[in-house]
């Protein structure tokens, strides 16, 4: 290898740790380390979560009611029975849910904090 293509690969593998090195010192000026990062996106996507199943809950129970509605229409108490009860599960999850939502969001916004200190 010629002494200038090793000097220019010296240079590019310089010029490569620069940068690296920047980018380091960018990352770790705003004081959040790669840890903190990833557990702020974890409760972020835990609250994320939390908030598709509240959505998926309440078509669930908007569905049972439209369900019960027809069961007694049709005069059928059996199955309204049924329906209701399948309705009060899905409101105990919406609650269960909605607590688990306020939990990760708390957590979410003391993992910020701590991060940020």
């Amino acid at each position: 290898m010629s002494s200038f293509r090793q000097a220019a690969l010296g240079m590019c593998l310089v010029a490569a740790a620069a940068v690296s090195a920047g980018a380091q010192q960018a990352s770790s000026r705003d004081g959040i380390t790669p840890r903190e990062r990833r557990e702020v996106r974890r409760d972020k996507r835990e609250v994320r979560l939390d908030r598709r199943d509240i959505g998926e809950d309440r078509r669930d129970i908007r569905e049972d009611r439209r369900e019960v509605r027809q069961d007694v229409r049709a005069g059928d108490r059996a199955e309204a029975r049924r329906d209701r009860r399948d309705l009060r599960g899905d409101v105990r999850d919406v609650r269960r849910d909605r607590r688990d939502l306020r939990q990760d969001q708390r957590e979410a916004r003391r993992d910020w904090r701590e991060a940020k200190s």
